[in-house]
């Protein structure tokens, strides 16, 4: 495993734990060089998902680009980077529990909705505001009056 600070390729783990849903290893590791430590991942390679966009389009999914949208939903909240990869775990488990290897985009939009929104109603609202492609205010007032409970 190749060091994400100084690059040299020899390490030593530290720590391996199973992931909340037994589909992946976490490993802290510590590289041998500089001392830096850090977290790897080990999952089983599964048949891909593919990821039908709106427009028709169908691509790989990619854990990357998911993360990334949560992470940004997230940015500035008290949430952990560990709560965000079990979120992204808790989605994947999801996928792969459908019957299909193709699912659609606003698809996966709704599961991680609907994650997020037992996870932090803020990061829920941001994310919301890019999956629905809120135009104006009024949209964000809708949704924030809808998690409220006021109509």
């Amino acid at each position: 495993m190749k060091c994400p600070h100084c690059g040299y390729e020899e390490d030593k783990v530290l720590e391996s734990r199973p992931s909340s849903d037994k589909t992946s290893v976490r490993r802290r590791r510590e590289c041998l060089k500089c001392s830096a430590r850090f977290t790897s991942y080990e999952r089983v390679e599964e048949r891909p998902i593919m990821v039908i966009k709106r427009d028709g389009r169908r691509e790989p999914y990619k854990r990357e680009k998911l993360l990334a949208g949560i992470f940004k939903a997230c940015e500035k909240r008290p949430v952990s980077m560990d709560s965000i990869e079990d979120l992204i775990d808790d989605i994947e488990k999801d996928l792969r529990e459908t019957s299909t290897r193709e699912i659609e985009s606003k698809m996966i939009g709704k599961i991680a909705m609907k994650k997020l929104h037992g996870l932090d109603q803020v990061a829920y609202v941001r994310f919301a505001s890019v999956y629905r492609q809120f135009q104006d205010v009024s949209e964000f007032v809708k949704e924030v009056k809808q998690l409220s409970g006021v109509n």
